[in-house]
């Protein structure tokens, strides 16, 4: 996916800017923030989530971090290829590491996500 045309988050998700559902991953800037990741632990589907709330969470050398929903929906499908091959969110980050998919409620509200440019201006005043 083109990381110019993906929405983000403070907390360092993307996720696709148009349709019903959209897939969902951390950034690249997340998984270099992380480390060597071994292990991703999915929600079991569907799961109703509102924006913030945890979707999934992920375990690396370093740390174990939740992922959270950029907006409300619910969890229909998991990448699951990452149970046995979690290092594919460091490698791919955009394509083959996405984490969910969300079905979007009717009422989620894109409003407060980031475009790129101003998702890394968010980024280099956190550093």
């Amino acid at each position: 996916m083109d990381a110019k045309s993906l929405l983000y988050t403070k907390s360092h998700e993307w996720i696709e800017p148009a349709g019903s559902k959209r897939k969902i991953g951390i950034t690249d800037f997340a998984q270099g923030q992380l480390g060597d990741i071994v292990y991703v632990e999915f929600p079991k589907t569907p799961k109703t989530l509102a924006a913030g709330d945890e979707a999934c969470v992920i375990e690396s050398c370093k740390a174990t971090a939740s992922v959270y929903a950029p907006v409300a929906g619910t969890i229909v499908a998991v990448n699951s290829p990452l149970t046995t091959s979690p290092e594919k969110v460091n490698q791919s980050p955009l394509d083959e590491g996405w984490l969910f998919e969300l079905e979007l409620d009717p009422s989620a509200d894109t409003s407060a996500l980031l475009d790129l440019a101003a998702y890394e201006k968010f980024c280099k005043e956190e550093a």
